[in-house]
């Protein structure tokens, strides 16, 4: 059988990193290894100025006083005494569409396996629901990560990138179908919210992520308003390839 990493941001006593175990089991050897606590937001980051520890749990996933990438990074590097084939972070509760990849620890986790060679998902579940159901409002994300774990589109990609998966939050019957999507783009976060601590201090909330701004037919943004799956390709390369070219002869002419 397939051995399947599992990782993600919310934890590793989230609803939706076990509703993901227990779809994938049939089908994969699975192993988890995840944050202790929540990490969302953190994206790539790793822990480098102290140890990591890990307790493995009574349901046999282990959990890591880290961030979701160190959790890869470790799982991958020496802490399992086998190689997984594959790496998958969720199910993340909440959208990771646009440019929330930039901040996303659901995202970084898969990236962080790619990085170290693995093919790699991260899949999530857009809307709010989840929580409120418990590890059934995962459903139809887990079913979705089984159909695409199934036809192996994963190993399609070219080295280097990743599926980020977006399942809308409806029941399996309502979701339309699935697409392959770019990254929109959203507005400008809220502003900074000011306020004041117990003991008279200034304290600042970072703002929620602004709407959809470039949100039509191809984004993921477009896909999940139409009730359809996101499947979004990314590129650990961020090099602006097109500007390479206006970019040297800039340069040139300012020697």
């Amino acid at each position: 059988m397939m051995r399947v990493l599992l990782s993600n941001d919310d934890g590793v006593l989230a609803p939706g990193l076990a509703a993901l175990e227990e779809a994938l089991r049939d089908l994969a050897e699975v192993t988890v290894v995840a944050p202790e606590t929540e990490c969302s937001g953190l994206s790539s980051a790793l822990t480098l100025h102290q140890p990591l520890r890990v307790t493995r749990l009574d349901n046999g996933f282990y959990a890591v006083a880290g961030t979701p990438a160190d959790c890869v990074h470790l799982a991958l590097n020496g802490f399992l005494d086998f190689e997984p084939d594959l790496v998958i972070s969720g199910i993340n509760a909440g959208a990771n569409l646009g440019d929330d990849v930039i901040y996303s620890g659901t995202v970084a986790a898969a990236l962080e396996g790619r990085f170290l060679g693995k093919p790699a998902m991260a899949i999530s579940l857009c809307g709010g629901h989840a929580r409120e159901y418990g590890r059934a409002g995962f459903s139809a994300a887990a079913e979705w990560t089984r159909r695409l774990l199934r036809n192996e589109a994963f190993r399609a990609l070219p080295e280097r990138s990743i599926l980020n998966v977006n399942v809308p939050d409806l029941p399996l019957t309502e979701i339309r179908g699935v697409r392959a999507t770019r990254c929109g783009h959203r507005q400008r976060s809220q502003d900074v919210r000011t306020m004041q601590d117990p003991r008279g201090r200034k304290a600042y909330w970072i703002g929620i992520a602004g709407d959809p701004a470039d949100a039509g037919p191809g984004t993921d943004f477009h896909a999940i308003a139409e009730s359809f799956v996101s499947v979004t390709p990314l590129q650990t390369d961020m090099t602006v390839h097109a500007a390479l070219s206006q970019l040297s002869h800039c340069l040139e002419q300012g020697e």
